[in-house]
């Protein structure tokens, strides 16, 4: 299909939207350094990784807030220092500051001219509306892990999120899923019937980012290297 065909663009938030990783290391680099932890970006990212699919998977109905407390724990372990309560909590609740790639909000206006702009991500309602706020765009329908139950990628995720469009007026074809987790979204996306683009992001983690690597192939329909070029993409078509 051309990219002008799809009438909705769902999107996964932290990593495609918002400059997750930045805003993870801004939080465990200082707290690591501290206590005498002195380990590259790309560690810390590819732990993060591990520990929060991990704990999704274990505590699926647990708010993102409670997830990350818990992460900063396993974390802890794993480098063998005390928990911090405190910083636990700032951490916990420090989703919403994270800051939007600097892309992100200009060719979000733009995309928003041609399609239905939806939002499928891992976090909850409360966290989500403070990055809502700073990529300055209203999006048509957000649903998050709160609202599903399970995190991707679980497929009830995308299960939820058809559902949810039909119901509004629009089928699988209508849907283009947009994001950066080969393993949270595009092999549960591709799985539900859904064409698929990738925005890979450069990260020091690697290809993948702070997430885990795929488990076999991971289709994808389009590829780029951030959301202006997909916006120029669309423009362009």
């Amino acid at each position: 299909m051309n990219l002008q065909d799809y009438r909705v663009l769902s999107f996964d938030c932290y990593g495609t939207l918002i400059d997750w990783e930045s805003g993870i290391l801004t939080r465990i680099r200082p707290w690591l350094g501290d206590r005498g932890i002195h380990v590259s970006d790309r560690e810390i990212l590819l732990a993060y990784g591990r520990a929060e699919a991990l704990q999704e998977a274990e505590t699926p109905d647990a708010p993102y807030p409670q997830i990350l407390r818990a992460v900063h724990d396993r974390l802890a372990g794993q480098w063998g220092v005390d928990p911090d309560t405190s910083l636990a909590a700032e951490f916990a609740g420090s989703v919403g500051t994270w800051a939007p790639f600097p892309d992100s909000p200009s060719a979000l206006a733009a995309l928003k001219l041609r399609y239905r702009l939806v939002i499928l991500s891992n976090v909850d309602r409360a966290s989500f509306a403070r990055s809502e706020e700073q990529l300055g765009t209203r999006f048509d329908a957000v649903y998050t892990a709160e609202d599903v139950g399970y995190y991707k990628p679980d497929p009830r995720n995308f299960e939820y999120l058809l559902e949810a469009e039909e119901a509004s007026g629009y089928d699988r074809g209508d849907i283009l899923h947009v994001g950066q987790s080969l393993y949270h979204d595009h092999i549960p996306a591709a799985a539900a019937g859904l064409a698929t683009c990738w925005i890979q992001r450069p990260s020091p983690a690697g290809e993948h980012g702070a997430t885990r690597s795929p488990e076999g192939d991971a289709p994808v329909d389009y590829h780029f290297r951030s959301l202006a070029e997909l916006a120029e993409a669309v423009e362009r078509s």
